[in-house]
């Protein structure tokens, strides 16, 4: 107790402290809200002395458990693209009167195919369970409906290319007419389906929780429908002669047009996803890519229209651009599953969007 005035008190708390004359956040000597602190009229207000704290997961695991799938459907992707791709090439060759592009475009899109339906197959571990997903029909589901795309396609596809393998013993017959004349409805069946085949696979990708892939699903279908067109492109450039090869040309010039602005697009999003796609593996394969399919452009563009070895180096470029490119991005995929950070980052920031405009965070 003091007694310096004869009345007994308690000390103060503060006794001792040397900063008993501090002032409060937002305000300084002249007033609230007029100095550093303050934002100029509401009072005062308190900032934060605390840093932001960066997200960890439990115990530093991943929040999503990484795709299953392996290579197998990264080469699914490209190869399911290149039929597509070349079976319009083919339909179009058919009624303009190239049959060196069309027989090479129905050959290729057919073993493009049957490359594809093998790689999906041995993904899914046991051939039946393609056979299962035909017993039902699910509009909702990205994975039933490119089951019964790739049916509606399939038939024609192989139709069209057997008629270019009849033997010529087998041509004259009755046997050989038929598939002959049903050759042409049938790789025109093939094609109207196969710009479905060429984008399905992005829908499916952007349908999945992985973060790269979702948040990229406004660009996937025209970077997959690009690529496929500039890998259909190369293809034709590849197995037709360059008095043949113009629709090949433009087809590759097109695609790889649509390929790199697209590609550039998804670099350029706003987002820490973003970041999935521009480092790490993800970011070497599609700067590769890029580079392969800009140059297999260039050259088809120019030299192709007269050199046939410059056609087939500028195909070769283009496919490996379009494989490179299918890979990138599967790869990114599976990359943004493993850092935590791609998950939780843009929910929260869904949700401060929400809650700034009264919107769902869905």
């Amino acid at each position: 107790m003091s007694q310096d005035d004869g009345i007994l008190r308690e000390p103060r708390s503060d006794a001792g402290a040397a900063d008993t004359g501090a002032r409060p956040f937002g305000t300084d000597r002249h007033g609230p809200g007029k100095g550093r602190g303050g934002d100029g009229g509401d009072g005062g207000r308190e900032r934060s002395m605390v840093p932001r704290a960066e997200f960890r997961s439990y115990y530093g695991r991943p929040v999503l458990k990484p795709p299953v799938w392996d290579w197998k459907i990264a080469g699914y992707l490209f190869t399911g693209g290149l039929s597509a791709s070349a079976a319009l090439l083919a339909a179009g060759a058919d009624l303009t009167g190239r049959p060196a592009l069309r027989r090479g475009c129905r050959l290729g899109s057919s073993a493009g195919l049957l490359a594809s339906m093998y790689l999906l197959v041995a993904d899914l571990g046991r051939p039946e369970r393609f056979h299962h997903m035909l017993r039902v029909a699910k509009p909702s589901s990205p994975m039933s409906i490119g089951t019964w795309i790739l049916v509606a396609y399939g038939p024609g596809t192989v139709l069209a290319s057997a008629a270019e393998l009849l033997p010529a013993s087998v041509r004259a017959t009755l046997p050989g007419r038929l598939v002959r004349l049903a050759a042409r409805p049938a790789g025109l069946a093939s094609a109207v389906v196969a710009p479905a085949v060429a984008s399905y696979t992005a829908v499916l990708l952007s349908q999945t929780a992985v973060p790269a892939w979702h948040e990229a699903h406004r660009h996937l279908p025209f970077l997959f429908t690009g690529s496929a067109a500039a890998a259909g492109g190369g293809f034709g450039m590849v197995v037709a002669p360059v008095a043949e090869a113009g629709p090949a040309r433009r087809l590759a010039a097109a695609g790889a047009a649509a390929e790199l602005v697209t590609s550039r697009l998804i670099d350029r999003r706003p987002g820490l996803v973003t970041e999935a796609f521009t480092t790490g593996r993800a970011h070497r394969l599609r700067r590769a890519s890029e580079c392969l399919t800009l140059g297999g452009a260039a050259v088809a563009a120019t030299l192709a229209r007269r050199s046939r070895t410059a056609a087939a180096a500028a195909g070769l470029a283009l496919l490996a651009g379009s494989v490179l490119q299918r890979f990138g991005t599967f790869e990114a995929g599976v990359a943004s599953t493993r850092d935590p950070a791609y998950v939780v980052v843009p929910q929260r920031e869904r949700l401060r969007r929400a809650a700034a405009g009264g919107e769902s965070p869905v």
